[in-house]
């Protein structure tokens, strides 16, 4: 996947530039009273306007496509007939995290176009590994790759604006990396990052959250979700300190870790968007409904626009379905996570050269369930929950579907839940729709202060029309293209941290035939320890 991703950067990196360079040169050719070359602009001192060497804040040009203005550190002006034409130099790539240096080195060997990649690691011995994988890869990855035995936060923050792209996977939480990779990266450059954290991110310590991430997790279907913006949250937070914000390319909830693709640029004014893009989530603790409170709102009047405090509270104290309190969550990440362009040409690319990509079906299947998410809405629901609620039994996807379509609302799924439904309908048609849907199914009397039952006691203002829609299968989903692919193979997963002592009760994480032979042996290395102990007290007391 993120070979995939590099590639379309490169590509897309090119592309901006060309584009760039076609705009310098019209605004240009705009000035025929002044009838002077671009090249006699560029040579002279303190020229205004055309240097290709400015930085980040002097090129800065506010507008709607940042990917556009942007201008990158690696322009290398040529002369050509006259005119200066920039030439982009290959993109610079910090593997912050390298251990063995294996991503570094299939980056050098199978991305075209890629520059120098610098491999750091903190650790003695993984850099000699390094090295001789390096060595072991031949005259390109020798020419291309570069291992430094180095922290990466000091590396990072005596390189500012260096590298065209930084990976970070660390082991866990990627949080205290996070400020000095923002400040390492060129404008209009990528920050690709991994957390393998799920468990705080998802809610089960949300106090180790808050301190990691700077946002309380709730604990819902959605949470894996709710994890990856959370995560784009904070990285934004911190590209907020440095006049910096972010675009999400790609954001992907994959096996056991989330992975975030995102565009760093430079903007004081771009910047001031940030509170628009961030919201809390009240989720009712009864129903499990959320609502979404931004934290930010506009107020535009001629061409002047004032950045406001957003209006609350959005919800009552009581959850207006089924009575209950709401618990809260976040600041999330509530604007897209996804770059709907940027994921088909990762998905057409990806395509054209399936037989470089060894996973190209799971790759495939992911990137076909992102095209088809709704980009503006944020987290999902899940028609099982909604089914638990009531004690119903659950209509079909398509049913459920296509009364939301027939409702007058969009839908679709997710790519992090086989069961998740993305809907811009309010919860108040989700429960209308689900009313009608219990009449024509009726369920057991239950007590009359559960949530389902509260929720019951009311008619349905909306009266729900369950004829299949057109819509109510994806364009995949009636190619029957795969979406959701079986784990590799049996118990796949994260598996015990290196020095614990495995006990029966992780025959669900390891095997009844793992755990079984791990207990012997155990058992075996105990009774070797004390025959040696008795020897040794029989040999005191002779």
């Amino acid at each position: 996947m993120s070979i995939a991703v590099l590639r379309t950067f490169i590509l897309r990196r090119k592309q901006e530039h060309e584009a760039l360079l076609s705009k310098r040169n019209k605004s240009a050719a705009n000035v025929p009273e002044k009838n002077v070359l671009i090249s006699d602009i560029e040579n002279k001192p303190n020229g205004s306007g055309m240097n290709t060497k400015k930085s980040n804040e002097e090129c800065e040009e506010p507008g709607e496509n940042p990917e556009e203005e942007s201008c990158t550190t690696s322009e290398e002006p040529v002369e050509t007939e006259g005119k200066v034409l920039g030439e982009v130099k290959p993109p610079r790539v910090l593997e912050a995290l390298s251990a063995s240096g294996l991503r570094a080195l299939r980056y050098a060997r199978e991305v075209e176009g890629i520059g120098k990649i610098i491999a750091l690691d903190n650790d003695k011995e993984a850099v000699e590994a390094c090295q001789r994988n390096i060595k072991f890869n031949g005259s390109v990855a020798c020419s291309k790759v570069e291992s430094h035995l180095a922290d990466a936060r000091v590396y990072m923050l005596t390189n500012p604006k260096e590298f065209d792209v930084v990976d970070l996977d660390p082991y866990g939480s990627p949080s205290v990396f996070l400020d000095s990779a923002v400040q390492s990266i060129v404008d209009g450059g990528m920050l690709m990052c991994t957390a393998t954290d799920m468990a705080v991110l998802c809610g089960a310590n949300g106090e180790v959250c808050y301190s990691k991430y700077g946002s309380y997790p709730l604990r819902g279907k959605y949470c894996h979700e709710m994890a990856l913006r959370i995560l784009l949250a904070s990285i934004e937070s911190h590209a907020n300190r440095y006049k910096r914000y972010i675009i999400p390319v790609l954001s992907v909830q994959m096996d056991f870790y989330v992975r975030v693709f995102v565009r760093i640029y430079t903007s004081a004014s771009a910047m001031k968007n940030t509170p628009l893009k961030l919201s809390y989530v009240y989720q009712c603790i009864g129903c499990d409904s959320f609502h979404l409170q931004p934290i930010g709102r506009t107020v535009s009047k001629n061409t002047s626009v004032r950045y406001l405090p957003g209006f609350a509270p959005v919800v009552p104290q009581e959850c207006s379905h089924c009575e209950k309190k709401f618990n809260m969550g976040g600041p999330i990440w509530s604007a897209p996570i996804h770059d709907q362009e940027w994921v088909m040409n990762i998905l057409e690319d990806v395509k054209s050269m399936k037989d470089r990509y060894p996973a190209y079906d799971r790759i495939s299947a992911v990137l076909t369930t992102i095209s088809e998410e709704l980009p503006d809405v944020p987290l999902f629901l899940s028609l099982h929950n909604l089914c638990a609620t009531l004690k119903c039994t659950s209509p079909s996807a398509v049913i459920f579907r296509s009364a939301v379509i027939n409702a007058g609302y969009r839908i679709s799924g997710t790519h992090v839940n086989p069961l998740g439904l993305k809907s811009d309908a309010p919860m108040d048609v989700i429960w209308d729709i689900m009313r009608c849907w219990v009449k024509n199914h009726p369920v057991k009397a239950q007590p009359a202060d559960q949530s389902g039952s509260v929720i019951l006691a009311k008619e349905p203002v909306l009266q729900a029309n369950f004829a299949r829609a057109v819509a109510s299968l994806s364009k995949a989903q009636a190619k029957k293209v795969a979406r959701f692919l079986p784990n590799p193979e049996r118990y796949w997963g994260p598996k015990l941290r290196a020095g614990r002592q495995i006990t029966s009760k992780h025959i669900s994480l390891l095997g009844e035939e793992t755990v079984n032979g791990c207990l012997s042996h155990q058992d075996s290395e105990l009774n070797t320890k004390r025959q040696k102990s008795e020897e040794i007290e029989d040999a005191t007391t002779a």
